[in-house]
This record gives structure tokens, C-alpha cells and sequence, in this order.
């Protein structure tokens, strides 16, 4: 046998479903919900029209949890998309897929929330001039240790970081609800630009992003057919119900023409703690970007250790520690990656601005992310036909519609990305096209596909492979 063609090292099955659902519900609640609404609201016609873009966000993002629910399930393997696109594609898409997240989709991710973190955290305490770039640096070391050392403490942090972010918005909507008025949710429509609909999903798509993340950590979860599928759907549920409520309190409490010129939740919680409203707000946020932080290192680096399987140039990356159980040099050569965005965001900082700088990092990968969560709807189809004999444990509900929409929304976001901001989009594209050569590169010797052959079982996991 050919020895690049050895299965990943065998990997043990500590995650329950309360691990999973508080992976996805914090990954998915970082600081979106608290940047983006105002310019949902300042571009939407009316308030109902506001609400009505985050829960049909939910939905869509619930149409594409039924679809990762099934490929999870039929294939419980870390890595998630990467092993749906390379069996239904072949390599060169799982690899191009796994360039991209490697160079730019999660280093600017991971980046952008430690950024996020490292500015509120010096409007709580002054750190000096250089203070948010080396709080964004020891955040994105600190969490990678912390991952390092177990999964079960990597776990720990995040269902933490999850819970106190969760009880900082309920006191968001409780505030709401109690000195708000339902007057200001009343119909009040006024013009707006004709491409308000896609402007407005572009940031509530971006807001959900996450609900997929426990495909990742298939591997991981413990009673995975049956976990897994739960996992994905009551995370995503319950962040749309999350951010409807946060964001009706916004309107309850400030009214549409105020709600989009400032930051909300600083002027929801004021209302009932004058002085210190604030600052706990900061500090609201400063722990979202943690467990969005600690969330994203965590899953990415299972999703990078299942790509070093099959291409030799990183190979490194499939070791897991025996020590700790987790896949150190994947972790190690993420942080690396992230530190290197953090850096060049702070270039960017220093002629652009802060919130430039944080758009542009989300502009240029969102093209190249929706254009391949539209190849992984696809592979629903292709899966079905291709592998028949597979067991689906959870199959997608009303098949083959919600995963037509499901792709036909994807579709679209990539358009709405190249139309809203071209420039920046190309940028994206042209950073995953300058992953070929590496994949090209000779002497090659490319082993063929390991996801095509029978994953090893997790210990614990209970789950017979059908790969």
C-alpha cells in the first residue's frame, strides 16, 4: 500500500450533542449580530421587511443545515465539506476547497474576530498604542493552546464562552420588551435602493455563518447519526429565534430611523443600567468574538488535519498527538496563518480605517465561500446517485426541493457578492486559483482519494462506516 494512501490517525469520540449545538450556536453568534442589523435596518424599506430578512435568513440557513444533516450523517468524517466535494468532484475541487480555507476564508475569519475582540477589549481597558494588535495575537495563541491540550477542554471554553453570550442577549430581549414600545415595530415604509433585498442577506447571511460547523467534527461527536443531525438543527434553530427577538428589541426601543445609525445594544441595555450599560455591552462582545474565536480554531484544524491526508504537500497537518488527542500541527500552522492576516489587517488599519479594513476581509472571501457551500448542495444530488448503497440515517426533508433552494440561494449570494464589491471579489477568486500550481507541482504522486475508502470508526462513536 502506498504509504500516502494510510487512513488519518484513529480518532476518539469525546463530544456530546450539548458540545456539538453550543459549537455551532457560538461560532454562529460572534459579533456579526451586533455590527450588522444597523445596516440591515438602514437599508431595508420598513421594520417588518427588517425582521422578516433575519428570519427568512434562518430559514435558508436551516435549508442548508437539512443538507449538511444528511451528507453528516451518511459520512461521518471530520473535515465536512472537504470530503463531500472531493467524493462528488474529485480532488482537484476538495483541494481547491481546502486551499481556500487554508490561505484565506478561515485566516480571515479567525482574524477578524480576534481583531474585533482586541478593539473592544481596549475601549475597556487602555493597552497602549499597540494594543489591539497584540491582544488579536495573544487571543488567537491563548485559544490555540487551549485547543492544543484536549478536546475536552477545548469544549469546555466554548460552552463557557457560549452560555455567557447567550444570557448577554436574553438580557438584550428581556430590556427590550420591558422599556420598549411595539410602536416603533409599526408599518413605516419609505424608499430605498432596488438592490436593498440583496445587500441587506448579504450581512444576514454572514451573521448565520456557522450552522454548518459541526460536519467538521463528525468525526468527534459521540452517537454521531443521531447526534450530528440534531446538532446542526436546533443550533441553527435556536439562533434564529436569538437574533429575530434581538433584533425586534433593537426596534422596540430605538424605532427604524434611529436603529440604523448606531451601534444597539449599548443603547438597549443603557436603559436599564445607565452607568454600566456600556461597558458590560464591550464586554458582551469582546466574549462573542472569543467563542466565535475558540469555535472556528477548533473545528478548522480537524477540517485541515483531513486534507494533509490525501496531498503530500501537507502531509504534516493529518498528525493528531497521542498525548493530547488533538491535531497539533494543523492547530499550530492555523494560528500561524490567522497571526499573518492579523498583521497585513493591520497594515490595512493603518491607511483605511478599522471597519474598512474588517469589511474588506469579509468581501473578498465571500464569493469563493458561497461558491462552494453551492457545490456542496449539489453533492446532495450527485451522493444520492453516486453512492445509493450508503446508509442516510437523516435524510433531507421535502428532497429534492430544499436542496434546489438550498443551491439556488447559493447561487445567488455569489452573484449579490461579485455584484456588490467586484473588485475585492476577484481578489478572492485569484487567491484560490494561485493554489493550482501546488497541486500541479512535479515530482506528484497524488494517492487516490482517501475519502473513498471506509473511514475509521471513532472509538465510542457506536456508528457503523458506510464510506
Amino acid at each position: 500500500m502506498d504509504p500516502l494512501r494510510r487512513p488519518p490517525d484513529a480518532v476518539t469520540a469525546r463530544l456530546g450533542l450539548w458540545d456539538a449545538v453550543s459549537i455551532i450556536v457560538g461560532i454562529i453568534i460572534g459579533v456579526g449580530i451586533f455590527e450588522t442589523p444597523a445596516t440591515v435596518f438602514r437599508v431595508c424599506p420598513s421594520p417588518w421587511e427588517a425582521l422578516g430578512v433575519w428570519a427568512l435568513g434562518g430559514l435558508l440557513a436551516l435549508a442548508g443545515a437539512f443538507c449538511f444533516a444528511e451528507l453528516a450523517s451518511a459520512y461521518p468524517r471530520s473535515g465536512g465539506e472537504y470530503v463531500y466535494l472531493t467524493r462528488s468532484f474529485g480532488s482537484l475541487t476538495g483541494y481547491l476547497f481546502a486551499w481556500a480555507q487554508l490561505t484565506v476564508i478561515r485566516p480571515a475569519s479567525i482574524g477578524a474576530m480576534a481583531y474585533v475582540f482586541a478593539m473592544y477589549a481596549t475601549k475597556v481597558w487602555d493597552f497602549g498604542g499597540h494594543g489591539v494588535l497584540l491582544l488579536a495575537i495573544a487571543s488567537i495563541v491563548s485559544l490555540t493552546y487551549i485547543n492544543i491540550l484536549g478536546v475536552t477542554l477545548g469544549a469546555a471554553a466554548q460552552n463557557l464562552l457560549t452560555i455567557v453570550k447567550v444570557i448577554g442577549l436574553v438580557g438584550i430581549v428581556v430590556v427590550g420588551l420591558l422599556w420598549g414600545s411595539a410602536a416603533h415595530v409599526v408599518e413605516h415604509r419609505r424608499e430605498v435602493e432596488p438592490g436593498w433585498f440583496a445587500t441587506a442577506m448579504i450581512f444576514v447571511m454572514w451573521t448565520f455563518a456557522g450552522w454548518h460547523e459541526t460536519a467538521y467534527i463528525a468525526a468527534e461527536v459521540k452517537n454521531g447519526r443521531r447526534n450530528i443531525p440534531s446538532s446542526l438543527l436546533l443550533g441553527t434553530l435556536a439562533v434564529t429565534l436569538i437574533y429575530v427577538l434581538v433584533n425586534a428589541a433593537f426596534l422596540m426601543v430605538t424605532g427604524l430611523e434611529v436603529a440604523e445609525e448606531q451601534i444597539l445594544a449599548g443603547d438597549v441595555i443603557a436603559l436599564a443600567w445607565p452607568d454600566g450599560g456600556r461597558p458590560a455591552i464591550n464586554l458582551l462582545i469582546m466574549v462573542s468574538a472569543l467563542g466565535a474565536l475558540n469555535g472556528m480554531i477548533f473545528t478548522t484544524a480537524r477540517m485541515f488535519a483531513e486534507f494533509g491526508v490525501e496531498h503530500r504537500v501537507f502531509r504534516p497537518l493529518t498528525h493528531w498527538s497521542k498525548t493530547w488527542g488533538t491535531p497539533v500541527r494543523s492547530l499550530v500552522v492555523q494560528g500561524a496563518v490567522a497571526i499573518a492576516m492579523i498583521v497585513g489587517v493591520a497594515l490595512i488599519l493603518r491607511a483605511e480605517g478599522g471597519k474598512a479594513g474588517f469589511n474588506a476581509m469579509i468581501e473578498v472571501t465571500a464569493a469563493v465561500f458561497w461558491g462552494f457551500f453551492f457545490l456542496t448542495g449539489l453533492s446532495i444530488f450527485i451522493l444520492r446517485y453516486q453512492d445509493a448503497e450508503v446508509p442516510r440515517p437523516f435524510r433531507v426533508p421535502l428532497y429534492p426541493v430544499l436542496p434546489i433552494i438550498f443551491c439556488g440561494w447559493c447561487g445567488y449570494m455569489v452573484y449579490g457578492s461579485i455584484e456588490y464589491s467586484p473588485r475585492l471579489s476577484l481578489i478572492g477568486l485569484g487567491l484560490l486559483v494561485a493554489g493550482l500550481p501546488f497541486y500541479y507541482m512535479p515530482p506528484k504522486r497524488r494517492a487516490t482519494p482517501v475519502v473513498s475508502e471506509p473511514a475509521p470508526v471513532p472509538v465510542g462513536s457506536g456508528v457503523e462506516q458506510h464510506v
